[in-house]
């Protein structure tokens, strides 16, 4: 209960494209609240963006039509589709859950993005 992994992290040149992935394990994925973070050398962790069970959807204007979260409650797993990658995209992408109710907090491990030529 509790433990995210992250995956699909790598090196992107400018203008390109990732996907992450966070999966969740125990079964109270699909009435929780999840998002992504990151954070860039130097600087504090940041929002990124996050979904409701609903689903509703938020984004940080600095990856407003350009990235874009989604989840799979079948497979307990979330995603960050990431386009039009630009450099000060850098980072370390962690996700992290919100149960419904209890309002317990889990974060992944991290997967670093690095978009350079």
């Amino acid at each position: 209960q509790g433990q995210l992994v992250e995956s699909g992290g790598g090196l992107v040149q400018p203008g390109g494209s990732l996907r992450l992935s966070c999966t969740a394990s125990g079964d109270t994925f699909k009435i929780s609240t999840m998002s992504w973070h990151r954070q860039a050398p130097g600087k504090e962790r940041e929002l990124v963006a996050y979904i409701t069970s609903g689903p509703s959807t938020y984004y940080d204007t600095s990856v407003k039509g350009r990235f874009t979260i989604s989840r799979d409650d079948a497979e307990s797993t979330m995603y960050l589709q990431m386009n039009s990658l630009k450099p000060e995209d850098t980072a370390v992408y962690y996700c992290k859950q919100i149960t419904a109710g209890s309002f317990n907090t889990y974060w992944g491990k991290g997967t670093l993005v690095t978009v350079a030529q």
